[in-house]
């Protein structure tokens, strides 16, 4: 079978997997369909952490299991070969005796990477890999950076005027410019929902006094942490009130009033080193994607620290004229889109930082 009937089966992978977007994590997105004689009798994808994985439910999804001895199974993500919270993939697909299976692209998860093609082909099952393999990648790019790299995937967001400033000059008591309109509020909240965590600085929980929840969009929301390394932000805040899971990031010698159980408080160094603590201490957590938003001081730290792996800027209509700049970056947009009365620029690091240097000297301003 050529190489574009493989990539036609194989995008449809990707359209199935994507459906688990905001649902599988920590795990990846993984979508398969089984093949018979060019005709797709089964299809599948890994809907909810904890669940069946996207190749046992394309296989019990086939009417005719007879019909497995001569299929071919595709699957985005090289089949699981160790028991976590389900059991081995690539033994089902021995134990189903399918002949052939093409993969997307290779698992780096330590107990996975390679040992699923490894054992298909021990037991006598054709294997095929790199089938829109950067496709395949790019799905999942913040379980592969988190992965290799030992951190959570870094997404920065901002929204900022047509002349380049993200507030006006203001009192925390004064309301904050409101650059979105109501389609972009929808995207930022989908947005949301794709991250494990979301992160703000002390200026933004105390001016802003933000839920940062997903609740415009359904899924989850993401577990909310704020920095504050002086014990300023308000005990009434609405980050620490309303029920749901904060993380408070604060000084190692800080004295925080007492909160309530939803708020779970952690100490780290504040200074040189404080962003690649954070990313550890969220790393240990298993919290694959950081949706850093702000404000301006926090998010120019990331970007100066190299430690960010995509930024997403929303551009909209209105001017300020004076106020708060916008975080600064040194290279072009890769792409930008419509959105509402906005435009949406997408940034990709292609410097990006991995491992902390003992002398790294870039800290929160």
């Amino acid at each position: 079978m050529d190489r574009e009937i493989h990539s036609a089966f194989m995008s449809r992978c990707l359209q199935l997997a994507s459906l688990g977007r905001g649902h599988v994590s920590p795990n990846p997105m993984v979508g398969a369909v089984v093949v018979h004689e060019g005709r797709i009798i089964g299809e599948g994808y890994h809907r909810c952490y904890g669940k069946p994985h996207a190749e046992v439910n394309a296989i019990a999804s086939v009417a005719d299991e007879r019909l497995l001895t001569e299929s071919t199974l595709y699957v985005s993500l090289e089949p699981c070969s160790h028991y976590g919270k389900t059991p081995p993939c690539a033994e089902l697909i021995v134990a189903k005796h399918i002949p052939r299976v093409v993969v997307g692209c290779l698992d780096p998860f330590p107990a996975v990477s390679g040992r699923g093609i490894a054992r298909l082909r021990e037991a006598g099952v054709e294997v095929v890999t790199g089938v829109l393999e950067e496709e395949c990648l790019a799905l999942n790019r913040t379980f592969m950076t988190f992965q290799t790299h030992h951190r959570p995937f870094v997404t920065l967001k901002w929204a900022q005027s047509s002349d380049g400033y993200i507030d006006r000059l203001r009192e925390p008591s004064e309301p904050a410019a409101r650059i979105s309109d109501d389609v972009s509020a929808v995207w930022v909240h989908r947005l949301r929902a794709e991250a494990d965590a979301i992160l703000v600085g002390t200026r933004t929980a105390i001016a802003d006094n933000p839920s940062l929840t997903a609740r415009l969009w359904p899924g989850r929301s993401p577990l909310r942490v704020v920095l504050d390394e002086h014990a300023r932000v308000p005990a009434g805040a609405r980050l620490f009130t309303d029920g749901l899971p904060t993380l408070l990031v604060t000084g190692e010698a800080t004295d925080y009033p007492v909160l309530p159980p939803s708020v779970e408080v952690v100490r780290l160094p504040f200074g040189q080193t404080l962003i690649p603590a954070l990313l550890d201490e969220l790393y240990r957590r298993r919290l694959q994607h950081l949706l850093v938003e702000g404000g301006a001081a926090l998010l120019q730290s990331f970007i100066d620290s190299g430690y960010w792996d995509e930024a997403r800027v929303e551009t909209g209509p209105m001017r300020l004229d004076e106020g708060v700049a916008a975080p600064i970056l040194s290279q072009p947009s890769q792409r930008s889109e419509r959105c509402g009365r906005a435009r949406i620029d997408w940034y990709e690091n292609r410097e990006k930082t991995t491992v902390c240097p003992a002398n790294h000297s870039v800290g929160l301003k």
